[in-house]
């Protein structure tokens, strides 16, 4: 009786009679033989029917099969350098499960909307499956990184009461009899749950209503966010670092496969090894007034002075003390500064912009009560957060890493959309 396995696991079972259950993603054929390409989300293989090896009727049918028909093959495997995956599956049988319509998404060239619109399709083809392959394995990285230091995940609320990075990106919605709004950031939660665990760190869904249509925004995109209590600004790059290095490490052992088929240049990859530059906000400003940048200083960085700055740099550079104006009200003023923040935005190379924002917070209780009101926030929405500094609190900082934009960067792709399997923007809300 024939073993059923998964296509990844071929090699495992040559000489061995299995059934492979799966969907056809190409074929071919000569005279009596058909080649089929079967794939079942683990891998591709091929599948070699001789006509004298199967009912008539069935073999017709498989000459026409249309892409994406559900089949059954049972057959032998046998070994083979020149296959895709190294083995080929000599087919003695086939069912048919179903019989495919005319696919949608052919060979040719399509308009980026067309494949939007059949995103859920899409995912199929090779290169979208080897970005949430790699996708899959940045995620894992980052979350063993932190189990393996000991950190506790805390599950941070979707709704919130109020904002964490700026009432301007708010997606409110109604709850009950009261106003709620979309999670910008697990981090002012992930703060509470420092005070209690030590180290912590969440990772769901955030939402930003920002109405940008750049390569490197979504409205929803997905957040990693550590934060340790007793901590620095320094160790707080120090646990950044090694995470990202950690990440990129993973995935140029695990997916080198989904690599080669992104045509990624690895090398590039293989340069981030820590430590990182850091340089202060004000050697970044001089980088960009040196570059005759659009720029004034004071000011936040935009995209392009991101890359500009970034492409000094063959690793992430790790930019430190952002005026405190251009920052998030709950940021610790730096002493030796005081106009300027204890925070860090790390860079990837390339060009591809911040993946890290972070840095240490501000913990003490009468400095914190004057930046939310200078910031105009509603007091009462933050009474639990503005207990954590009265009873036992400590110096502490953390980051959020965005999964989307450091997916962009591993995977070398031209535009946030393709990192994400259902990506929502301003004008993508389907499917």
């Amino acid at each position: 009786m024939a073993t059923k396995i998964y296509i990844t696991s071929a090699l495992e079972h040559v000489e061995d009679e299995v059934k492979i259950s799966g969907w056809l993603y190409n074929k071919t054929h000569k005279g009596k033989l058909i080649f089929l390409m079967i794939r079942d989300g683990t891998g591709i293989i091929q599948g070699v029917i001789f006509k004298n090896d199967i009912p008539e009727d069935i073999f017709e049918k498989c000459l026409h099969l249309p892409q994406e028909s559900s089949l059954e093959l049972t057959g032998k495997v046998v070994a083979d350098k020149r296959a895709k995956g190294g083995a080929e599956l000599q087919v003695k049988d086939v069912k048919i499960v179903q019989e495919a319509q005319e696919y949608p998404i052919s060979p040719k060239e399509h308009g980026v909307d067309f494949l939007m619109d059949h995103r859920h399709l899409w995912l199929r083809s090779s290169k979208q499956h080897a970005i949430l392959k790699i996708r899959h394995e940045i995620i894992k990285a980052a979350r063993d990184y932190f189990d393996d230091l000991g950190f506790t995940l805390v599950d941070a609320p979707i709704f919130t009461p109020a904002a964490c990075e700026g009432t301007t990106t708010l997606f409110e919605t109604d709850y009950f009899d009261q106003k709620a709004y979309l999670t910008q950031s697990g981090q002012l939660y992930m703060e509470a749950g420092a005070m209690a665990f030590g180290k912590v760190y969440c990772f769901g869904p955030t939402f930003r209503a920002e109405k940008s249509k750049t390569r490197r925004h979504l409205t929803e995109f997905w957040m990693i966010e550590p934060e340790v209590a007793y901590c620095d600004l320094n160790q707080d790059m120090d646990l950044a670092e090694g995470m990202v290095e950690f990440i990129v490490r993973r995935v140029l052992k695990n997916r080198q496969q989904e690599l080669e088929i992104l045509e990624r240049d690895v090398s590039l990859l293989e340069k981030i090894v820590r430590p990182f530059p850091r340089l202060h906000y004000n050697e970044a400003a001089k980088i960009l007034q040196d570059a005759k940048a659009d720029f004034v200083y004071g000011d936040d960085f935009g995209g392009g002075d991101e890359t500009i700055i970034s492409n000094k740099f063959d690793k992430p550079v790790m930019i430190t003390h952002y005026p405190a104006q251009v920052k998030a009200f709950y940021m610790k003023a730096d002493p030796e500064q005081p106009d300027h923040a204890l925070c860090v935005d790390m860079l990837a190379p390339e060009g591809y912009g911040e993946i890290i924002g972070g840095g240490q917070r501000e913990d003490d209780l009468d400095i914190l009560l004057k930046k939310i009101k200078a910031h105009n926030l509603p007091e009462e929405a933050f009474k639990w957060y503005i207990d954590l500094r009265k009873y036992g609190s400590v110096p502490h900082a953390g980051f959020g890493m965005g999964i989307e934009r450091t997916v962009a960067w591993i995977c070398g792709l031209n535009h946030i959309r393709e990192t994400i399997p259902f990506p929502r923007t301003i004008y993508r809300l389907y499917p």
